[in-house]
């Protein structure tokens, strides 16, 4: 056993750990738990932890449904909000099947494997994801618009501010479990909020982000509210994205980084850009993954609608953001479709697979955007040779279903049942008669 397991099973007797959970997500990126006595901790590491894989969305047919949890000992946590006394702690899990081999519908082991791709070229991933949700006075009842917690806007400083107390809160407990928060505000919509995690590797960063969902939910009941991470709650008010900054380093040297050139963005960085924006109509169905994500990208204020970069330009929808004199290292690239809604392991691990193939395939970076792409009209997008994203769910699956690089980066059994289950959703969605429809249709029809 590894000093890794060693300093875990120390730490269940020096913490008066009672319960452990261990936690893994299914296909479309929400979190599973199962609660195991300290004793079988031992036991787990050696050997992984039983369970029926069939009852897990995405994970297994019911003929082969017996797998395994193997729990990774780097993030043990104490859970913060189990209160004093007898204490609950976590660890995120890999999921392997019974021969102990990986289980390749495992999301995380889909990023782990992507990963690696990139570490046999010499890459090292890091991402830094803005975070944003909103604040609600109440769970919402079915049918009802939801009641924001406050009426503030971007960056409003109110006093008695419920968002800032609640930030104050939920800031403090990421950073007792380990997480790096580096900045955190209100944004444009009412009760919508912000909060920024630190730079890590692409792996921390997706168990970051499980760990910071369910910390702003546990926060948000605990105060008599409810927290979303829905893409478009409101018709009026912006969307919530998760912008994400990237960057890929060759040991300690920032590979984006090049001293004299445009932007001080290498040949690589530029090639990784122009991956991004080859496959961006292809990995929207992952990276906006909800009916809903498009009433984001399409009606949702500063979110991104066309396949274009730009430096400093928050209409397009990858940003080469301003260079910081003396600061080559922080060199990076901001991809702003992405949503907090979407599975981040599945999210990050497509986001990489296509720059690399950039970087593989040695593409040019198309002309920068250099216009508010927003206020151009069609014509003039296309004069510019600018293609519009996906704006349906169903539009993102068609596009999806074709794609090569959706299939090497997923694996068959993940990209077959992700999209079978956003067609499932779809049907659904279109079958729906909506308020819309009785409001407009009722009164005159």
């Amino acid at each position: 056993m590894g000093k890794q397991e060693d300093f875990v099973l120390r730490a269940l007797e020096e913490r008066d750990v009672r319960f452990v959970r261990l936690w893994f997500t299914d296909v479309l990126g929400f979190l599973k738990s199962v609660a195991v006595a300290p004793a079988e901790l031992e036991g787990a590491f050696a050997e992984g932890i039983g369970f029926d894989g069939s009852a897990i969305e995405g994970l297994a047919r019911v003929y082969e449904s017996d797998m395994l949890l193997k729990p990774d000992p780097s993030t043990f946590q104490i859970l913060p909000w189990r209160g004093e006394g007898p204490t609950t702690a976590r660890m995120f899990c890999d999921i392997a099947m019974p021969d102990g081999s990986p289980s390749y519908a495992d999301p995380r082991f889909v990023l782990k494997r992507t990963l690696a791709t990139a570490a046999d070229k010499g890459f090292t991933f890091y991402t830094h994801p803005e975070i944003e949700f909103y604040l609600f006075k109440n769970v919402p009842e079915a049918g009802a618009e939801p009641v924001p917690v406050d009426r503030s806007g971007f960056f409003d400083h109110t006093a008695q501010s419920k968002g800032s107390d609640f930030r104050r809160e939920a800031i403090t407990m990421l950073e007792s479990m380990g997480i790096s928060v580096e900045f955190s505000h209100h944004e444009g919509g009412p009760g919508q909020q912000e909060i920024d995690l630190r730079y890590a590797d692409a792996l921390s960063t997706a168990d970051n982000i499980m760990t910071f969902r369910t910390v702003i939910r546990e926060v948000a009941l605990s105060q008599g509210i409810w927290a979303t991470f829905m893409p478009k709650p409101f018709t009026t008010h912006p969307g919530s994205g998760m912008h994400t900054h990237v960057s890929l380093f060759e040991g300690d040297q920032n590979a984006f980084y090049e001293a004299g050139s445009e932007y001080q963005l290498s040949k690589v960085g530029r090639q990784f850009i122009a991956g991004i924006l080859a496959h961006a109509q292809e990995i929207s169905v992952i990276t906006n993954q909800w009916v809903n994500s498009y009433k984001r990208m399409m009606f949702g204020g500063e979110a991104p609608s066309y396949v274009c970069w730009g430096h400093n330009n928050r209409s397009a929808m990858i940003r080469v953001p301003m260079y910081k004199p003396l600061k080559g290292q922080s060199t990076r690239i901001e991809l702003r479709t992405v949503d907090a809604a979407c599975n981040p392991y599945l999210a990050y691990a497509v986001t990489l697979a296509a720059g690399m193939k950039g970087i593989d395939q040695g593409l040019d970076l198309p002309r920068e955007a250099e216009d508010d792409v927003w206020s151009l009209t069609d014509r003039e997008r296309r004069s510019l040779g600018i293609e519009p994203l996906p704006k349906s769910l169903y539009e993102a699956i068609e596009i999806a279903e074709g794609s090569e690089l959706l299939a090497e980066t997923l694996g068959e059994h993940v990209f077959d049942f992700f999209l079978r289950n956003k067609r499932a959703e779809w049907d659904e969605y279109r079958g729906q008669v909506s308020a819309f429809e009785r409001d407009r249709m009722l009164p005159v029809v």
